[in-house]
């Protein structure tokens, strides 16, 4: 789904590695990318590779990059650094001395030294190790990108905006086709459904990273980000619904729906999941329900409830839950069509595809 993100903005040398997608592209390419991708975390922009045998080798890299050309002096900086299977005895001294020598360049070159910003900074700087390999890169999102710039409340175990986004594309839900999340907590599926009927590109609300570089061509993101503003559709109301037994789910989801500006987009209501109607005869139910670890055995008795409700009131619906556990299917006695592989933070999880259809759906 990235791949195909990347596709449409005509990045070139597109190459899928482990955790993401390699690609090269001019700014517009860049600005593009940050702006419309809804699934990618952050996008990073390679300055230094190679190989190296000690920490020196690494500084000395570091010290090779004319990082004054990149940023001005005032700019506050934070590094960071990632290792698989590295032999180094401590990556944060290695991450100091990444740092040391950013401010040795600016030394050199103007006197004096950037100051290091833990929590917000302007520039961030990430080195990734490997066993023999490094890469240094410069962040050119900043915040994360599943950050959109809008919600500012949530409840208990929330989801992250771009795995919600790649929930509903796995689902293969089209806008104008009903979408119910019916344990809806926070509101971000909602949301993401309503971004993605509206045209909506996800970055229009929030800042970036590359805006700190003294490459920033702010004639030319403007541009782009009017481009995108334009191509919003009107918020009509757009066929998605949410629910949770919790008011204050409801609270919560409706605060960030009018902060994301589809109050009027979206019904909501209070209910259990088994007092739910459908609105439709036909749509895509998509939920992050309760995981053993929020409320324990409540799950064991809960899945044959939810089970019962699918079976009589959503044949004709293809629904999909995000669950760590996998017990799930079992217990609701219902047999998944597909089971995708997931990551919600930490958590292994799977995406199960339930299809209802008239009758029992028992192997």
């Amino acid at each position: 789904m990235l791949q195909q993100e990347l596709m449409e903005i005509h990045a070139n040398d597109i190459k899928r590695v482990d955790g993401g997608m390699l690609f090269s592209g001019d700014k517009e390419v860049l600005y593009k990318a940050n702006l419309s991708s809804r699934i990618a975390t952050r996008i990073l922009c390679l300055v230094k590779q190679g190989s190296y045998e000690n920490e020196d080798d690494i500084f000395n890299a570091a010290l090779s990059v004319e990082w004054t050309t990149w940023f001005a002096l005032e700019k506050t900086i934070k590094v960071s650094t990632t290792a698989i299977q590295c032999p180094l005895k401590s990556i944060d001294f290695m991450t100091l001395r990444i740092k040391d020598a950013v401010c040795d360049i600016f030394r050199e070159k103007t006197g004096k030294r950037p100051d290091v910003e833990v929590r917000d900074p302007d520039i961030r700087i990430h080195l990734f190790l490997e066993k023999n390999n490094f890469s240094l890169y410069i962040d050119t999102s900043g915040a994360p990108l599943h950050q959109r710039g809008f919600r500012t409340a949530s409840v208990e175990a929330p989801i992250k905006e771009n795995l919600a986004a790649g929930i509903i594309k796995l689902s293969g839900w089209n806008p104008g086709e009903p979408f119910l999340d019916p344990m809806c907590g926070s509101g971000t599926f909602l949301i993401e459904a309503a971004m993605i009927a509206s045209n909506q590109a996800p970055g229009l609300y929030r800042n970036f990273g590359f805006m700190a570089w003294k490459s920033f061509d702010n004639i030319l993101f403007s541009t782009i980000k009017k481009t995108y503003m334009d191509q919003v559709t009107k918020k009509d109301f757009l066929k998605i619904y949410g629910s949770d037994k919790d008011l204050r789910a409801i609270r919560v989801s409706k605060k960030n729906l009018t902060l994301a500006g589809f109050e009027n987009s979206v019904q909501l209501v209070c209910k259990q999941f088994s007092e739910i109607t459908p609105p439709y005869s036909e749509g895509v139910l998509v939920t992050n329900p309760p995981y053993g670890e929020r409320i324990g055995e409540e799950l064991d008795s809960a899945y044959p409830e939810w089970a019962t409700s699918l079976k009589q009131s959503f044949a004709g619906w293809r629904t999909y839950f995000l669950t760590n556990d996998f017990r799930m299917p079992k217990l609701m006695r219902l047999s998944p069509s597909k089971k995708t592989p997931l990551y919600n933070g930490a958590l292994d999880c799977r995406l199960f595809e339930i299809k209802m259809v008239a009758g029992s759906n028992r192997k």
